[in-house]
């Protein structure tokens, strides 16, 4: 079981600034980070050398204060195949379709000396594509999962340097591990709850990752016609993704597609044995609270054994009652805080000159895709995740036509992340198949 003694970040984003900081002033343990090189690391780690591996991380808030602070990084690592030394455990802080690329990056000499890998944003079955890959290397390797990151953590200058700002901070973060007891997990609960966060273990990382808001509500927020037009199109009009048609892609239909896919979800998850959510209290109670007047407790509480129409009306209740900012102090106008305003990123030209997909719906693609194939391998209907996923797929050959001759990410080209799939199912065949039937 892991200490936690020699802790390394794997990822060059502002997330693993800010564990960074906090885990050097609250662990006071020995910390690495290592990312891939690129045209956008190297600034990262051009600001590490000119600042003899400090860090800073910022609040914007002041309730936030104690995931303020400065550190010295350890050990700064520029490739994968560069890490050197003996490491007890690995946070992987990078965008969830990059762990299984990761760690086939990192040599199996580091991994067998890794006791614990702590997953900070994974989706539904990460932990267990983790645990498979292990499997053959380290098999007595601890694996972690979040439910999500704690918070908004973004450069300091929108560009990536040694300093960070955390603009947010969740109210409640979900936990899970391969191995119970788990003093790791102690720790982690006793460092998140010093922070003002609430911490609830769950039985697996399986369970923890269920509890990751984006699966019910990214994908119909983004795979619908009109936030793919407003990513892929051409057009100047700035649309917003919380925001209600035609400023947004709310409407009566997708709240009607986010319940019957949040039902797919809920039934996949039931054939492997775990209690899904109830996704009106997790949006409200969890997440972002409405006021009292907007949706009385009742309706929350027994929202699951409501009939189908009354779940939609209060989806879209919910939705309409977090516009602005129901707890924000309105201005001399009677103006609240305009909390929906998100906007919806387009296409863009990265730092290596290719044309790319943002972050949403680019890594919500790769998320629906592992439901996909959880839902196929326990015999699971998802007719509607099936329409997003064709959607998608549809744009994105219609985008990558219209683009033809230019240079293109990889996120362009149609994929089925066969190999992940296979990985996570083969966990669940290696731990029992009867146990979820």
């Amino acid at each position: 079981m892991s200490d936690c003694r020699r802790v390394l970040l794997a990822g060059t984003g502002p997330v693993s600034v800010q564990l960074a900081v906090l885990l050097k002033k609250r662990w006071n343990c020995c910390v690495g980070i290592v990312g891939r090189e690129s045209v956008r690391s190297e600034s990262f780690f051009a600001a590490l050398q000119q600042n003899r591996g400090q860090m800073r991380a910022r609040i914007q808030n002041e309730q936030h204060r104690p995931l303020a602070g400065e550190c010295r990084i350890d050990h700064v690592f520029r490739g994968y195949g560069a890490i050197a030394g003996e490491w007890d455990t690995v946070v992987l802080a990078v965008t969830t379709d990059a762990y299984l690329g990761v760690l086939q990056q990192i040599s199996d000499r580091i991994l067998r000396h890794v006791r614990c890998i702590a997953l900070i944003s994974p989706t539904l079955g990460s932990g267990s594509l983790v645990r498979q890959y292990m499997s053959g290397i380290q098999p007595d390797a601890e694996v972690i999962s979040f439910s999500t990151y704690l918070g908004d953590t973004r450069w300091m200058r929108d560009r990536p340097s040694n300093e960070v700002i955390t603009a947010g901070v969740k109210k409640k973060v979900y936990i899970g591990s391969t191995h119970l007891p788990s003093r790791s997990v102690e720790r982690f609960c006793e460092l998140y709850e010093s922070l003002g966060i609430a911490m609830e273990a769950m039985p697996s990382p399986l369970e923890a990752e269920t509890r990751n808001i984006s699966l019910y509500v990214h994908p119909p927020l983004f795979m619908n016609d009109f936030t793919l037009e407003a990513v892929f199109g051409r057009t100047a009009v700035k649309k917003y993704v919380y925001k209600l048609y035609p400023e947004g892609p709310i409407t009566q239909y997708l709240i009607r597609d986010m319940l019957a896919a949040w039902k797919e979800i809920t039934e996949t998850i039931g054939k492997l044995n775990i209690r899904g959510v109830n996704l009106l209290k997790f949006m409200i109670d969890d997440n972002y609270p409405v006021r009292a007047e907007s949706i009385s407790r009742h309706d929350i509480d027994h929202f699951e054994r409501l009939e189908t129409i009354r779940q939609q009306y209060l989806l879209y209740i919910r939705y309409a009652s977090l516009l602005i900012d129901p707890f924000s102090e309105p201005d001399r106008e009677g103006k609240y805080f305009d909390f929906s305003a998100v906007p919806i990123r387009p296409i863009f030209v990265n730092k290596e000159g290719d044309w790319d997909i943002p972050r949403m719906p680019k890594e919500d693609y790769y998320r629906i895709k592992i439901i996909q194939g959880i839902a196929r391998h326990v015999g699971s209907d998802c007719p509607t995740i099936d329409r997003f996923i064709a959607a998608y797929e549809r744009k994105l050959a219609e985008a990558a036509r219209a683009l033809e001759g230019e240079s293109l990410s990889d996120a362009f080209a149609v994929q089925s992340f066969a190999e992940d799939v296979r990985l996570v199912c083969s966990e669940f065949h290696a731990r029992g198949r009867r146990r979820w039937e």
